[in-house]
């Protein structure tokens, strides 16, 4: 079993850091599966529930905006990350992150890859799952916040969205030890 771990949301201005970890035997392979960036929302859509269909080895590590606000963005990553690690059951022989740094060091046999999402199934399958599942939730989102249009930029520094922040003001879901969000916070003083 190789475990690919992938976090989404990173450069987002509001909402969740989520990642994802999900087991596969080494040589699964999934038609069509890719880093999610680079697939469409319904290519994404269609491959989790393949994934699902193929695994019972899936975590989901939420990290959300207060906490991001308290502990920074390094280690809300890599608590994401372990989240979504700790709800597997299965042990792995390798534990890829997506990435150039090892959120997860303290745990046996994890290595980092950069671009893995692209190149390793697992981590391409974790990358997936994680945007897909914080998509999701930025598109409920936008149902309470309509002017802020989430369900378009998730959260990313848009012009839509800071038009919205010019016009609305900052939210309980804005990263506000984010410096774009701290210079609307300062506006508003």
């Amino acid at each position: 079993m190789i475990i690919g771990i992938d976090e989404v949301g990173r450069g987002c201005w509001a909402g969740p850091v989520v990642a994802a970890a999900v087991g596969l035997e080494p040589g699964m392979l999934m038609e069509g599966l890719n880093d999610s960036k680079l697939l469409s929302a319904t290519s994404r859509l269609k491959l989790v529930s393949q994934i699902q269909a193929t695994t019972q080895q899936i975590g989901i590590g939420w990290v959300w905006p207060q906490e991001i606000n308290k502990v920074g963005l390094t280690e809300s990553v890599r608590l994401a990350m372990q989240r979504a690690f700790d709800q597997l059951t299965l042990s792995a022989t390798e534990i890829i992150i997506d990435g150039s740094y090892n959120f997860l060091a303290h745990i046996p046999n994890t290595v980092p890859i950069v671009k893995a999402d692209g190149s390793v199934s697992a981590v391409s399958a974790a990358s997936v799952i994680a945007k897909v599942a914080r998509d999701t939730y930025m598109i409920k989102i936008a149902k309470k916040y309509p002017e802020y249009g989430f369900e378009s930029h998730v959260g990313y520094g848009t012009k839509k969205h800071v038009n919205a922040l010019t016009k609305y003001g900052v939210l309980p879901i804005h990263r506000r030890n984010y410096k774009p969000i701290k210079r609307f916070l300062a506006d508003s003083l």
